[in-house]
């Protein structure tokens, strides 16, 4: 395992919470920026085997987003939407006086990605997606909808990568005891004598609600604002929310997009996947075209 350092960062947002994210220093003071942004009910852990990879090349920074790990819940629920943590990470990165960057987004990550291409282009240098479009498939959407919240506490650590294993089975059908013991250290923590998952069960409720879609027209017209920048599009084989159809359809849209399929992983890639980091990094560290 790579051995990194980075320092907790808390900051406010806009509407008075208390957020955090991780800082790793990169090899320079003027190394380039890259950002990591998890998926809906995940947090910075997730990345904590690739940044210390990223980190011999960018400074990494990787946020919790309200209502997960260290960060603070919302107690207005209706905040937790794509554009409020847009909002918190450019304040962060505003306040952190950083311009430009790359990101790293997964799934809702991703999202969150074409959005800041959207609000702010100048700012964004390249872009990874991981196992999202701007058509999100129904059976995906439907999985994430009836497991996330479902049940939060759980007596010990082993039961609690069980849960995990009955949920996200399908996306890593690979995975042994080991590997889920693993993945739970990512997405719980210890409380007390109980184990629970590191978020807010509220984080879903907006996802309910009558008007919280945008439309794919709209993810669409945030994707086209990305045409203009070097991005790697990475897609699980077996993933049930990014279809081989929209994957195609972006790479249609976006003639340069680098396409990196992972075989036997369904949503989303851990980005530990054999060869995926190197191909993320790889493109990351590509000089600017001229």
């Amino acid at each position: 395992m790579v051995r990194s350092y980075f320092r907790d960062i808390y900051f406010r947002s806009g509407d008075g919470l208390t957020l955090y994210a991780r800082d790793y220093p990169g090899p320079a003071s003027d190394s380039p920026i890259v950002v990591c942004l998890h998926g809906l009910s995940r947090n910075s852990r997730d990345f904590e085997d690739l940044a210390p990879l990223l980190q011999r090349s960018h400074r990494v920074i990787v946020p919790d987003q309200r209502g997960r790990g260290r960060s603070d819940a919302d107690p207005r629920v209706e905040r937790y939407t794509a554009q409020t943590y847009i909002l918190d990470t450019l304040r962060l990165l505003d306040e952190l006086t950083i311009d430009t960057f790359s990101i790293v987004g997964t799934s809702m990550g991703g999202l969150m990605a074409m959005g800041i291409s959207a609000v702010a282009p100048s700012r964004l240098s390249r872009v990874v997606i991981n196992d999202i479009g701007p058509v999100i498939a129904n059976r995906g959407l439907d999985r994430i909808k009836s497991s996330v919240g479902s049940a939060m506490i759980f007596p010990d650590w082993t039961a609690a990568a069980d849960h995990l294993a009955r949920v996200n089975g399908v996306a890593f059908p690979n995975y042994g005891a080991a590997d889920w013991l693993r993945f739970a250290a990512r997405a719980c923590s210890q409380q007390l004598n109980q184990v629970a998952l590191d978020y807010d069960p509220n984080i879903t409720v907006p996802l309910s609600a009558d008007n919280s879609e945008v439309s794919a027209d709209d993810l669409w017209a945030m994707f086209a604002t990305l045409s203009d920048k070097p991005l790697l599009l990475i897609r699980g084989a077996l993933s049930d929310l990014l279809d081989p159809a929209c994957a195609a359809e972006m790479h249609r849209r976006h003639g340069a997009m680098q396409l990196l399929e992972v075989s036997d992983v369904g949503h989303a890639p851990m980005l530990d996947e054999h060869g995926v980091s190197e191909a993320l990094i790889k493109f990351l560290n590509l000089p600017a075209a001229h």
